[in-house]
């Protein structure tokens, strides 16, 4: 995390021997001081160890062979680096869990550092769930289609996918090759004909009984078969099956294996790289350049290459390759089964322990490799090119994004550059579900992670009341703010506020700054120019006169997708709970009626408004419906005591 202007290092730079510089000494024997007090009391065991700040929340969590040994490093502080200093001078106490072994608390540490994401680890960004593809096994007729999410399903997950696209080109292509159903459970009972799936020859069609069950089973083999790295041995008998069906001259059969093998050939080919003797493998590369790090991941199942996610880990600023490594492979697979091989350009940090925990994870051993020669050293040092470059990308961004904040804080008369803008929308219709929407920028570009939405909770305020809805807005994101970090040391205040609109928005959100006693966020309001066209977009702020940009200046193209961006997360936001709020039933207000009374009177009924108007005597008559239950349904509606 960057450090603010007046962090404790900025102060002691200043200061030189002066009183600051002595406070800091201070601050920093108070936290040894908190820490020593801990470890008098602390087992000779391995374990977990969390240091803590005043307001409770997490500053590191570090694991241990010798909890004691360990933590008492952290006394002795004149041998650690500046950033650890920080830490210490922070800590105000320390917790410790105790692991029957070392692994244990490799992966409880991993777990604890992905949950609390304190600020002086190394962190793994960007964690979104990775897609798999899913061959079911709850049906008479499997379905092969996209998965993302808690494998709660009955079936077998292959992959994961570097990304849903990945799996979407995939899966086209393997229903060409295996045509399986992929349309849901009541869609394929309600069937009464041959969809377009069907007559595109993406479907074999067992809705309406254009083929049996057997052959059905046999594709489903099939694919398991490709989907499981065994694709030479099936191409083979789909060609042999070609030649016999031509020779018996069947020759539509023939042309359907024909197409068959040409999808198998096409998905096959797609692969960057084939290493078949890789088998199944993730790949780690790392780059490091100016002081950031990248991580490409690629995953290789059955010897394909199922695409690459790219990661530039938190707080790893000029961190040794094997420490990033180590900590970011402990957190990697916190929460997917690693496969039995791992590849990584660098040897980890303490990669037997780390081997040995994800053995315990994945319940079967688990090998960390570096390999220095042959194929699969091609494998990394490609990996590690794709790395660089994606640093490098992202290194002349940040740059650019670097200049363009240096012009945005000298056109609104900032102390500096922003290192995070908050910008504000609402989003409603006619005054119905409410509700004020607020994402975040910065150095790094938008930083989704910490948009927020607010459904708008005031009874008082009148339908289409735009200024009192951003006062909500406001008042609960910074009063929140306030509570939760008063010293502002968090990362979490903004250097500049934006809300759309023009002088009475301006006028209602600085009212709102003014009552919680913040007087130095500055605030800007932007307002669309005449006809509402873009480009002669028009800037409040308060003791200035309104102004615009010229029509051709980088900050004003950089404030407008702000603009658009808050809009379209309020506007989706707002469809998102418009649409909750559609699917409500009435049903769902009456108490003792979960999704099974209520499935069962809606199957029974065939609406809720049919309910509603039922006898009690007809609704006493719905199977699982008791007297008592139905009596509360038919009192609900006829408003009977």
């Amino acid at each position: 995390m960057a450090e603010s202007a007046g962090g404790p290092d900025a102060r002691r730079r200043a200061a030189g021997d002066g009183p600051l510089e002595i406070r800091w000494a201070e601050t920093l024997a108070r936290g040894v001081e908190a820490i020593a007090a801990e470890v008098r009391v602390l087992p000779a065991r391995p374990g977990i160890y969390r240091m803590v700040d005043a307001g409770g929340a997490a500053l590191y969590v570090g694991k241990a062979k010798n909890l004691r040994k360990r933590v008492s490093a952290y006394t002795r502080p004149g041998r650690l680096p500046p950033r650890l200093h920080r830490m210490i001078a922070e800590t105000q106490s320390l917790e410790a869990i105790t692991t029957h072994t070392e692994a244990e608390a490799l992966l409880l540490e991993a777990n604890l550092i992905k949950e609390h994401k304190p600020r002086y680890n190394i962190l793994m960004r960007d964690d979104k769930s990775f897609p798999y593809i899913l061959l079911t096994a709850d049906h008479d007729w499997p379905q092969l289609l996209k998965h993302r999410g808690a494998r709660s399903r009955k079936g077998e997950y292959f992959g994961p996918f570097a990304s849903a696209g990945a799996v979407n080109r995939t899966l086209l292509t393997l229903q060409k090759v295996f045509p399986l159903r992929s349309c849901s459970d009541a869609v394929f009972a309600a069937r009464t004909r041959p969809c377009l799936q069907y007559q595109i020859k993406r479907c074999s069609g067992p809705c309406v009984g254009r083929i049996g069950a057997e052959a059905y089973d046999e594709i489903v083999g099939q694919a398991r078969e490709f989907l499981s790295g065994r694709s030479q041995g099936l191409q083979r008998r789909l060609s042999r099956r070609m030649e016999a069906a031509s020779q018996a001259l069947e020759y539509e059969t023939a042309a359907v294996y024909r197409d068959r093998i040409r999808a198998l050939s096409e998905v096959q080919a797609r692969q960057d790289i084939n290493v078949r003797s890789l088998g199944t493998a993730d790949i780690f590369a790392l780059a490091q350049t100016a002081g950031q790090s990248c991580i490409q991941v690629f995953f290789y199942r059955a010897g394909q290459n199922f695409g690459s996610r790219t990661y530039f880990p938190a707080q790893a600023r000029d961190e040794l390759p094997d420490r990033v490594l180590g900590a970011f492979l402990g957190q990697f697979y916190t929460d997917k089964a690693p496969p039995p091989l791992v590849l990584a350009s660098h040897r980890p940090q303490g990669v037997d322990l780390l081997a040995e925990a994800l053995s315990i994870s994945a319940r079967r051993r688990v090998r960390i490799a570096t390999p220095e020669r042959g194929g699969r050293r091609k494998l990394i040092d490609q990996a590690v090119e794709n790395a660089r470059d994606s640093l490098g990308r992202r290194l002349a961004g940040s740059a650019a994004q670097r200049r363009l904040l240096d012009r945005v804080a000298e056109q609104f008369a900032l102390d500096g550059p922003p290192r995070r803008i908050e910008v504000f929308d609402n989003s409603h219709i006619s005054g119905s579900d409410a509700l004020g929407a607020m994402i975040v920028a910065g150095p790094e570009g938008l930083h989704k992670a910490a948009y927020r939405k607010f459904n708008i909770r005031s009874t008082d305020i009148a339908p289409g009341d735009d200024y009192a809805m951003m006062r909500e807005v406001l008042q609960r994101r910074y009063a929140r703010a306030l509570r939760e970090d008063p010293g502002r040391e968090g990362g979490a205040w903004p250097d500049l506020a934006i809300v759309d609109g023009g002088p009475g928005q301006l006028s209602a959100a600085s009212e709102v700054l003014a009552d919680l006693g913040i007087e130095d966020l500055p605030l800007v309001c932007i307002a669309k120019g005449p006809d509402r066209r873009a480009g002669r977009e028009r800037f409040y702020m308060a003791g200035r006169q309104p102004f615009t940009l010229p029509p051709d200046d980088p900050v004003l193209y950089f404030m407008q997708r702000l603009r658009d961006e808050a809009h379209r997360f309020a506007i989706g936001s707002h469809r998102a709970r418009r649409s909750r709020a559609i699917r409500r039933s009435p049903l769902d207000d009456i108490d003792g009626i979960g999704a099974r009374r209520k499935r069962a009177l809606l199957n029974h009924f065939g609406s809720a408004a049919a309910v509603a108007r039922a006898g009690l005597a007809d609704l006493e008559t719905v199977d699982g419906i008791s007297k008592t239950v139905a009596r509360r349904v038919y009192d609900h509606f006829h408003g009977e005591p």
